[in-house]
Parts: structure tokens; C-alpha cells; sequence
């Protein structure tokens, strides 16, 4: 989350006059994340996040992800849920921008992930996959191959300016996972960006999972993949094999992972690896002055993808 476009008082008071939720007591800007801008909103009923959609996130796209938000709180899957105005729409305009307003959850994210949070999340993560099987609308990964081909020709004349082995780098992983890349593994709808900061827990407990902004019908194994490079490795850039275990042990209890599947997560590390390298590089090289939050640093990616590259088989992540 994060801050890109200011609110005025008139501007809130008049949308939230647009919605039974009371009057706003309080409303400060959330300055995390990189995607769109987020305010922590109270009113004299309740508390609630207010989001304005920026640049990134198509319009289009937003009936997906409140839908599937919506549709996830309906089978009990602890998410926020979009807040509706009194015309019974939950997608609205801000300063000339969509915006919507979901409900507060409570937790907090883990600052270090520890084996018990990896346990939580992979347990968490099959059960929403297999809550999502009946959301009937769906919506392509624009962050795989074709978008990942498009952010390299982008940053890779720039590459450069961050260190000197990343144009190469970027480039010929690209073209080694577009020969590879799976095109029949299970599929549905995923998160999609399931790291430590959009997974909330209270003590040792999962409370829910926030976020669903890059949401989208891909391989669930690309989901696993995802949270390998997000939530088992240590600060130091070690990959801890036990958290990787117990994630997805906690998985397979919930949703069997197919041998295919297996067989196919390096492959599908890597490329996880490379698309959060390719959107941290892009948005080092294009940080939007004024921004509340500073760009995450792309290295931290392409050392991950260093060691997914080293990799021989399933059995590194802990999968026999």
C-alpha cells in the first residue's frame, strides 16, 4: 500500500456521503507498498480502508477483484470485503480516480516469517484456491510471459544504472523460461501477490489475507511459487528448506499437488523470481516523485533467481 494521490476534506466528505457508514472522525494515508493509494479511514462506526486505484490498475479489471473479494468472504475465507454505497455499488471515483472503500481486518504481518506463519499461509492458500473454483469470472495473468518480455525491453537500456550484470541477466532468463514455461498444470484463481505484508495474523493465528489487486486465473503451482521466494528465505538471502516444508505440506492437506506440479516448481521459481525482479526494477527506474514510500530494491530478486537457477529438482524445496 501506499500514497500517491492527496484527498481533500470536501472531496472525502462529499464520497462518503455516498455510502450509510457514518462520519469520518479520521482518515491517514498508509504509506507501504507500491500500487495504488491507501488510507486508514474511521468513522463513528467503524474502521475501513479507502483506495484510489492509480495508473497500474486497469478500471476494468476492478469488478474482478471486489468480485472475487466478495466472493471469498461469502465461502468464509477471511478477506476485506468491498463496502457498497447506498446505490448498491462498491466501485466509485475519487479525484478522478476509481476508488472503493473495503472493511478493516485486524492483524498485523509478519515483519520475519517464522515456520509457523509459513504453515498458517500454505494452509490458508489451498483453501482459497479451492474457494475460488466456483468464481465465474476470470481474468489473464498480464504479469506473465508477454508482460514480463515487455517490462525487459523496458528496463533493460536502464538496467544498468542498478548494477551492471541485470540487462544480461534479465534477458537471457526471459528467453530460457519462455522455451519452458508449463502450459497444462491446474489452474484457477490465484492472489497472485501473497507476500508477508498482505497476510494478517493475531498471535498463532492466520486473520486474514488483504490485497487482491493482481488477482488472476494462473497455475496454482505459480501461487506456490510465489510465496517460496516471498516467505522462505531469511534476510540474509538463505533459502530456509524448512519454512518451504512445512508451507507446503500445509498445502497438500488441504489441495493434492499433482506430480506435474512437482516436477514443474523450479521452473516456476524462477519466473516468479524474475517477474517481482522485472517490477521492482521497473519501478526503481520510474519512482514517481512526491511518492510516500520508496521503491523496493531489485536485487534482493536477482540473487533469489540465482539460487533458482542452482537448483536441480523439487526436492531443494523440501518435496519428495
Amino acid at each position: 500500500m501506499a500514497v500517491y494521490t492527496e484527498i481533500s476534506d470536501d472531496d472525502l466528505a462529499k464520497f462518503v456521503a455516498e455510502y450509510d457508514i457514518g462520519t469520518v472522525t479520521s482518515c491517514k494515508g498508509i504509506a507501504e507498498g507500491v500500487e495504488n493509494s491507501n488510507y486508514l479511514m474511521r468513522t463513528e462506526r467503524a474502521s475501513y480502508i479507502l483506495t484510489i486505484y492509480e495508473k497500474r490498475v486497469k478500471r476494468e479489471d476492478l469488478p474482478f477483484f471486489l468480485g472475487f473479494m466478495e466472493h471469498l468472504a461469502r465461502t468464509g475465507f477471511v478477506c476485506p470485503t468491498p463496502v457498497r454505497g447506498r446505490d448498491g455499488r462498491a466501485l466509485r471515483s475519487l479525484c478522478g480516480r476509481p476508488a472503493a472503500i473495503i472493511t478493516f481486518l485486524d492483524g498485523m504481518w509478519p515483519r520475519q516469517a517464522n515456520p509457523t506463519h509459513c504453515r498458517l499461509l500454505g494452509d490458508a492458500m489451498a483453501r482459497m484456491h479451492l474457494a475460488g473454483s466456483s468464481f465465474p469470472m476470470t481474468r489473464a495473468n498480464d504479469l506473465s510471459l508477454a508482460g514480463w518480455r515487455k517490462l525487459v525491453n523496458a528496463c533493460a537500456p536502464r538496467a544498468g544504472e542498478v548494477n551492471d550484470f541485470l540487462a544480461p541477466l534479465i534477458r537471457d532468463e526471459l528467453e530460457f523460461l519462455s522455451a519452458r514455461w508449463p502450459k497444462d498444470l491446474p489452474a484457477g484463481v490465484i492472489h497472485a501477490d501473497l507476500f508477508p505484508d498482505n497476510v494478517f495474523f493475531l498471535g498463532e493465528r492466520l486473520s486474514g489475507v488483504i490485497d487482491f489487486y493482481f488477482a488472476c486465473n494462473d497455475f496454482f503451482a505459480y501461487e506456490l511459487a510465489i510465496c517460496l521466494n516471498a516467505w522462505c528465505f531469511e534476510r540474509e538471502g538463505d533459502f530456509n528448506v524448512t519454512k518451504a516444508r512445512l508451507m507446503l505440506q500445509a498445502y497438500r492437506a488441504k489441495r493434492p499437488i499433482t506430480p506435474a506440479e512437482i516436477a514443474a516448481l523450479p521452473l516456476l521459481a524462477r519466473g516468479s523470481a524474475l517477474r517481482f525482479l522485472l517490477t521492482r526494477l521497473y519501478d526503481w527506474l520510474n519512482h514517481p516523485s512526491g511518492a510516500f514510500v520508496r521503491p523496493k530494491d531489485p536485487m534482493e530478486y536477482a540473487k533469489k533467481l540465482r539460487f533458482h537457477q542452482s537448483v536441480t529438482g523439487p526436492g531443494a524445496y523440501g518435496l519428495d
